[in-house]
């Protein structure tokens, strides 16, 4: 049996499917999805390889990625699906879009751009392999570890997020912190040249982010000829987390 990505299925209706981003799981779209449910979309929250549920592999890139949704939705036998994806999760959909253009009804990119970006995780990335987890073996500890390097409160509640018990006395990351760390490099790569996509593309960014900055918008376009960017307001990067409602309304507005 091959690596089938490990999802959540909400609902019943038209697919869509939710990637996150660097570090994050589906289960982080969980309130989101339920909505979208209850709006008629069978909602699939998936986690990428080394990320949440799903299976670890040494091997990271965007084109790996891309062949695990591939599998995913042949192993599901979808047709026509809605592809939303955040940060990471927007690459990895914008180039499945590009490769797999027969497969997509509509392309949903929550604040990123198909361009390279500077590196901007060293500081969690260190953070996280600074953590042992025979001594901070309590999320109280960890949290206290990683406010060392990572002074937001915020962005480590979204990592410990990721931490379980991997037995009754030693927690453990969900995520494969190797693999992540080993291959940072493919994260930040842009979209390749010249890759288009043709169909219904809408780009959604943060209005207190920088990640989609309107110097971008020829880029948009020059790989989807069909891109619309709109502006959730009161939102930094993770748009959907800190004005669900807008972006919520926005998303809605598209695919339906």
């Amino acid at each position: 049996m091959e690596n089938i990505l490990h999802s959540k299925i909400l609902g019943e209706g038209k697919p869509l499917l939710i990637l996150h981003g660097f570090f994050g799981m589906g289960d982080n779209w969980k309130t989101l999805a339920n909505k979208f449910a209850e709006d008629g979309f069978q909602v699939h929250l998936i986690d990428q390889r080394n990320h949440g549920r799903s299976f670890h592999a040494d091997a990271f890139s965007y084109e790996l990625l891309v062949e695990d949704l591939h599998e995913y939705i042949q192993h599901h036998n979808l047709d026509k699906v809605n592809l939303l994806g955040h940060s990471m999760g927007g690459k990895t959909v914008m180039l499945f879009a590009v490769e797999y253009a027969d497969l997509v009804d509509k392309l949903l990119v929550a604040d990123i751009a198909p361009k390279a970006y500077p590196p901007h995780h060293q500081d969690i990335i260190k953070a996280l392999n600074s953590i042992d987890f025979s001594v901070q073996s309590s999320r109280k500890l960890i949290d206290e570890k990683l406010s060392e390097l990572i002074p937001e409160v915020g962005v480590r509640q979204f990592i410990l997020k990721n931490t379980y018990r991997k037995t009754k006395e030693q927690l453990a990351f969900r995520f494969n912190l190797k693999s992540l760390t080993e291959n940072y490099s493919e994260v930040v790569k842009p979209l390749p040249s010249f890759t288009t996509f043709d169909g219904d593309v809408l780009f959604l960014r943060g209005g207190k982010s920088g990640y989609i900055l309107d110097a971008d918008f020829p880029l948009l376009k020059a790989h989807f000829s069909k891109a619309e960017v709109v502006t959730v307001p009161n939102a930094g990067h993770w748009l959907h987390a800190e004005n669900p409602i807008d972006f919520y309304t926005k998303v809605i507005n598209f695919i339906k």
